[in-house]
């Protein structure tokens, strides 16, 4: 028993009693709110969920270890693409492709990563190599007929619901991202309270001074951004299923490594709340564009509007 409580006890830390309530009253609130919210704002809280999802992911990398990343596309698109690829041409469902998936996410992070920090870059030049990263990734998905080419790739949309292949409502696409924000948000309290996550704090405050005093800086650097880019692949898997479409330009775009940033950058680098109640105080990034009144109301249509709206 005591083995077993040292584990709880580290994650809890120093938090109130008071703050585990309000986290539990939380929790409970949003696996009731499907049946007490309306379709449109289901999806406001999807998209909330998600943004605090990767906002959590981005925040890894540089709100705990202080490494500025502006190509975090790049491993949600390279997640998407992947899992959606497999899934398209030879049948494996998601479950399973998400481990390529993130296996592929981990190998970019790793290979950015290496060439960034083994030649010391930080700062805006090592924001700059990212970007540069995701936008090679790109042009190359844009020539690359497995992957659809420019001309995108599309799921089929099925009517009914399939937990095994990830097809259905959006209910179902609801519970697994409010899964993986929690995930988040408990793997985050963990790294804080672990002795790594005291390295990536240093290391955020003086490279040199933590460099000094033993902290492996090259390996606790690479470490953030692979666990960052392997929790940014899930929710590029999960994105492309709940889509149902792919295309070069818009999940590799820049615009989209600038969305998965604002939740942190807003509610608060390096914190844990911060991504996770930014989202809630965005009016606009969830309103329907004014055409999507005239397209069909079928579930995957209407979510394909909502995705062009915000990205």
């Amino acid at each position: 028993m005591t083995f077993a409580r040292r584990p709880l006890q580290r994650l809890v830390g120093d938090a109130s009693p008071r703050t585990l309530w309000l986290l539990a009253i939380l929790l409970a609130l949003l696996l009731v709110a499907p049946a007490i919210l309306g379709k449109y704002w289901l999806s406001v809280l999807i998209l909330a969920l998600y943004f605090a999802y990767v906002g959590q992911a981005w925040n890894i990398l540089m709100g705990f270890a202080g490494q500025l990343s502006l190509g975090h596309a790049l491993y949600a698109g390279l997640g998407g693409y992947i899992a959606a690829g497999l899934f398209f041409h030879y049948g494996i469902g998601p479950w399973a492709g998400v481990f390529a998936a993130v296996a592929t996410a981990v190998l970019a992070g790793a290979i950015v990563g290496y060439l960034g920090f083994r030649f010391s870059l930080a700062g805006v030049y090592f924001a700059l190599l990212t970007i540069a990263f995701s936008e090679f990734t790109r042009l190359a998905f844009d020539h690359w007929e497995w992957a659809g080419g420019a001309g995108g790739l599309f799921l089929k949309v099925d009517g009914g619901t399939d937990i095994v292949n990830l097809r259905g409502g959006p209910l179902l696409f609801y519970y697994v991202i409010l899964a993986l924000a929690a995930f988040a948000f408990i793997l985050c309290r963990a790294l804080l309270e672990s002795r790594l996550g005291r390295y990536w704090l240093a290391i955020r405050e003086d490279a040199e001074a933590a460099q000094a005093v033993g902290v492996p800086v090259l390996r606790c650097k690479m470490i953030a951004i692979v666990i960052s880019a392997a929790l940014t692949a899930l929710a590029g898997v999960w994105n492309a299923f709940y889509y149902n479409n792919l295309f070069p330009e818009t999940a590799f775009a820049v615009g989209r490594s600038i969305e998965i940033t604002l939740a942190p950058i807003i509610g608060g680098l390096g914190t844990l709340f911060g991504p996770s109640s930014a989202p809630s105080c965005w009016r606009d990034w969830a309103r329907p564009s004014p055409t999507s009144a005239r397209r069909s109301a079928s579930p995957a249509s209407s979510r394909s509007s909502m995705a062009w709206r915000c990205w």
